[in-house]
């Protein structure tokens, strides 16, 4: 395949995928990173491409579909993130090594994990999270390390994903972008979901933290499918078709409940 013929298959290929690091390419065509390194510029000055940290994605995309920084996000749904954080943390034994991923619902989970008896061993990849133990953290927060994501706050890269390979957590917890019970979890930010692939690979159980609102969405890339999840923990009830679904996959579903009124005070003192 010549140079021309490549950059166009690399062309159709990220509007079928949406999204691909440089080293799957690479190994998808049969050519060195440098080589789709190259491609990937002459596409970018084509606008047939776009770059993102460690690959490329489809220029073609409905902007929906593009993750939204992460300073715009976090007060987004405060009030079901409250709910599904209590709900969360509650499952959590003292003793176990959590993941929390770069979510604004996981750092509000933080907050709530933050709060409770010393222990648990905290894994992450976002430097909020961890800036959300402080400095009298009581348990042992590990940072996987790597290039800085302005947009997400979170390490990535190669070094952070060689870090990732590293742990076997008991519990990790994920949220998402979009959710279809149908087929999996769906993210936009290539730099960030290639590691909670390699996490949800190696984790005892994996929670789905979903907010009523990314049901039934769906966004740039693929991350999980629904056979890789262990539990999902919402808002709200499902409609009945989707639980049907997520109970035939062996998918269990948590719905928060209602914050008593005690609860919210304590959530909302810091």
């Amino acid at each position: 395949m010549n140079q021309t013929d490549r950059q166009a298959a690399i062309a159709r290929h990220l509007d079928s995928a949406g999204a691909c690091s440089y080293e799957e390419l690479a190994a998808l065509f049969g050519v060195s990173e440098m080589t789709i390194r190259r491609d990937g510029d002459k596409l970018l000055q084509q606008r047939s491409a776009i770059k993102t940290l460690g690959g490329l994605q489809t220029a073609h995309a409905l902007r929906h579909l593009y993750e939204s920084d992460v300073q715009q996000r976090l007060p987004l749904h405060r009030r079901e993130k409250e709910l599904i954080a209590v709900e969360a943390v509650g499952q959590i034994q003292p003793s176990q090594t959590i993941f929390l991923d770069g979510s604004t619902t996981c750092l509000v989970l933080a907050r709530h994990v933050g709060r409770e008896p010393q222990g648990t061993t905290v894994v992450t990849h976002s430097a909020l999270i961890c800036l959300e133990f402080g400095p009298a953290a009581r348990r042992t927060v590990l940072s996987l390390g790597g290039q800085f994501d302005p947009a997400s706050a979170c390490f990535v890269g190669p070094t952070a994903e060689e870090a990732a390979r590293r742990f076997f957590v008991d519990i990790a917890f994920f949220s998402t972008k979009g959710f279809l019970p149908q087929e999996g979890t769906f993210e936009s930010s290539i730099a960030t979901f290639r590691i909670k692939q390699i996490i949800a690979e190696q984790a005892n159980r994996v929670v789905l933290l979903a907010d009523h609102s990314k049901f039934g969405q769906r966004a740039l890339c693929k991350v999980l499918n629904i056979e890789q999840i262990d539990e999902v923990i919402t808002d709200r009830p499902p409609l009945p078709a989707d639980l049907a679904i997520l109970h035939d996959r062996g998918v269990a579903v948590r719905t928060a409940t209602e914050i008593r009124p005690a609860e919210e005070a304590t959530c909302h003192a810091s």
